[in-house]
């Protein structure tokens, strides 16, 4: 089969991620959604065979809607065990998958790639030593600054909510240590190109590191010592933006509860946290399934579903697929605005 696209259609590429988690059951409800456009070349990463029995698992547990695997394109990966540790071999396969998958989108200029769920644990059994799909994609296409974003559009007002993170997969101990100045430079140019695609003159907030923003070094020192002056220094290289803070992380979020709610309520384009929990508390919370991950800074857009493998629920046919429709549809929405692309 030709994984090229030959014509303008945008092709979207889907690795599958972890076959032992809910991957395959919300790839395939997703797929059959009217919320998904039909003039999407979709390419699914993974095993036919897998995606086949849980086709007819769920069928058997009463599910209708569901697309067929027959019915799709799916580049057929089966990838050997090397031993007897089921978590290996599935860790295994999800990231041989998508590697596939980064190389295929990397083939073909109009395209996108979406995610399925991993689990680093079998990453790690199975001897990828990657924190998260995020560093594979980095690494794979030489770019070291790339950010994690969280993405979701309100079905209420139309509002797209982000919130970017200065740190990612690390140690609540070590974040103090990995934010510097250069670091929240980057991460705030990377920003400011996403959120200048759709925006002319974008209003981004910063969270501080302390509580109370450490309340001029009562609370912390981080704020007063280097973080306010990085602000300035950044904000004084880019006028067009108008940059807030650092604010106190606990009522940072408010106004987006507003935005995402309330259709006259004062917008702003972006969020900037200083670590994993800090964004993903208050993004899951407001956004609950609409929430999307994406990486920005690669030559190509990437979403994956805000959540992770489900095992507890895998198997059960009630695993919600909103998630995985809204990662599809950003892919779709950000790959057709060609300015958030480098090379694309």
């Amino acid at each position: 089969m030709n994984f090229q696209n030959t014509n303008k259609e945008l092709k979207v590429v889907i690795s599958v991620g972890d076959e032992s988690g809910i991957g395959p059951e919300i790839i395939l409800k997703a797929l059959c959604s009217n919320e998904i456009p039909n003039n999407i070349d979709f390419t699914l990463v993974g095993s036919k065979k897998n995606l086949l029995n849980t086709y007819n698992h769920l069928k058997s547990l009463g599910l209708e809607k569901l697309a067929n695997p027959n019915s799709l394109k799916i580049y057929d990966l089966e990838i050997a065990s090397s031993n007897n540790n089921p978590k290996s071999s599935y860790g295994d396969s999800s990231f041989y998958y998508l590697t596939k998958a980064i190389e295929i989108v990397k083939q073909n200029r109009n395209s996108a790639l979406v995610t399925g769920p991993i689990c680093k644990k079998s990453w790690s059994i199975a001897g990828h030593h990657f924190s998260g799909q995020t560093e594979v994609l980095a690494k794979s296409c030489g770019i070291k600054n790339v950010g994690m974003l969280f993405t979701a559009k309100s079905p209420i007002t139309g509002w797209r909510f982000n919130t970017l993170l200065a740190t990612t997969h690390i140690p609540l101990c070590e974040v103090p240590k990995q934010l510097t100045t250069n670091l929240i430079h980057s991460k705030l140019d990377l920003f400011k190109d996403f959120c200048s695609s759709y925006i002319d003159k974008p209003k981004l907030k910063i969270a501080g590191l302390n509580p109370h923003a450490g309340e001029e070094g009562i609370l912390g020192s981080e704020e007063k010592d280097w973080l306010n002056d990085a602000l300035i220094a950044w904000n004084e290289k880019n006028r067009d933006i108008k940059l807030l803070g650092p604010l106190s992380p606990d009522s940072c979020w408010n106004s987006s509860v507003k935005a995402w709610n309330e259709k006259d309520a004062d917008q702003h384009d972006g969020i900037l946290a200083m670590y994993h929990d800090q964004g993903l508390i208050p993004m899951k919370v407001i956004a609950l399934n609409y929430s999307v991950n994406t990486t920005i800074g690669l030559p190509f857009i990437r979403t994956s579903p805000d959540h992770g493998t489900g095992f507890d629920i895998a198997g059960k046919g009630i695993a919600q697929s909103q998630s995985m429709i809204e990662a599809i549809k950003a892919a779709i929405e950000m790959t057709n605005n060609s300015r958030l692309l480098n090379t694309h």
